[in-house]
């Protein structure tokens, strides 16, 4: 129902602030980020908030609202009572830049410290095939729309500072989870990888990120114990530790002039303080080999110019254009199938002869 709600909205920034209170309007069918909007062009104008979409896709509008980590955008006003106060807070896991607005760039130095996707040496790109199953079994990761409310929740890092450093967080288990699943990827520490660099041991699976997911991933269940398992299935079972002893393959071994390979993951130090971007490990070869992941050298078709008439405008119908339809985007003088060089994936069954 419509009609004034009563509002606490945190005000400030990283020096300090406080919760002020608002008398909103708010009408039927709203969410919260209507009532900020609205807030902003009413009584509050220097009041920043950060969003995008306002499709639940972007994962930009991330605040707390009555201690919950929630989406703005997808937490509807009718899930309130009609009394009931609304207090919107910012994440509190990230730096505060001002009133709504975090500084989350943490999350995106642990995506970069994450090792890539690292194709198969002996395939070239077009080359790879890959059952259903295997595309179905890690989709499920990627629909993560990196709202970082998972990261937000975690106590691993919410409640104790000194722990970023060597944590990575739920977001990217999922992502190490998703790697260590592909048929395809070349590199196959990555449990190890999550183990003593991601800081996997860490987390006590709580499900805390579980349950503020908004795409309701399974992160703990289907990501994160599973990981675990694994680790534990290779530093652990005495099974494979009598055949490490049987076969002479120890679970530390020297790799390299100042390395060693815990378990096949890579420790190297870094030379002049320089942080590979391919993970952790400061490898320059496990960096280069990240680089390998996407094709570089397909042929990109050229964009083409938008359909305009003589007066430079747009044509409101078909009708009103000289060709049926609008330009493919592809371009004129792109013909389908495409070749396979062009493509970074290609269908399994395309160089099956047609019956």
């Amino acid at each position: 129902m419509g009609g004034k709600r009563h509002f606490r909205v945190w005000r400030g920034d990283e020096s300090g602030g406080e919760l002020q209170d608002y008398q909103v309007e708010v009408n039927e069918g709203e969410v919260v980020l209507d009532v900020i909007h609205r807030l902003q062009a009413t009584d509050a104008p220097d009041l920043a908030c950060r969003w995008n979409c306002k499709a639940g896709k972007c994962g930009s509008c991330s605040m707390e609202i009555n201690g919950m980590p929630k989406l703005g955008c997808m937490t509807r006003m009718s899930t309130f009572e009609e009394n009931e106060t609304v207090t919107v807070t910012p994440l509190r896991t990230f730096p505060i830049i001002r009133d709504l607005v975090t500084d989350v760039s943490f999350n995106y130095e642990k995506a970069r410290e994450t090792p890539a996707f690292a194709p198969p040496a002996d395939l070239a790109p077009g080359e790879y095939r890959m059952q259903q199953v295997d595309v179905e079994r890690s989709q499920e990761f990627r629909k993560c729309i990196e709202c970082f409310l998972c990261q937000n929740t975690c106590h691993v890092v919410r409640d104790h500072e000194e722990n970023k450093q060597a944590f990575a967080g739920p977001r990217y288990f999922i992502r190490a989870a998703e790697l260590d699943m592909h048929p395809l990827d070349a590199k196959t520490d990555r449990k190890e990888y999550a183990q003593a660099e991601q800081g996997l041991g860490f987390c006590n699976i709580t499900k805390c990120c579980t349950e503020v997911c908004p795409e309701h991933i399974k992160i703990t269940d289907n990501a994160i114990i599973p990981m675990k398992e694994r680790v534990v299935d290779r530093r652990y079972d005495p099974l494979v530790w009598l055949g490490s002893k049987i076969f002479r393959r120890p679970m530390t071994e020297t790799v390299g002039h100042g390395e060693t390979s815990v378990l096949g993951a890579v420790h190297a130090q870094p030379k002049g303080g320089v942080h590979s971007h391919a993970g952790g490990s400061h490898d320059p070869h496990a960096e280069a080999e990240a680089q390998r992941g996407v094709n570089w050298h397909r042929q990109v078709p050229k964009p083409t110019v938008p359909p305009v008439d003589e007066h430079g405008r747009l044509p409101l119908t078909e009708l009103t254009f000289d060709r049926p339809a609008a330009p493919s985007p592809f371009g004129d003088d792109v013909t389908f199938p495409m070749p396979v060089e062009h493509l970074n994936y290609a269908h399994p069954e395309q160089d099956e002869k047609k019956h």
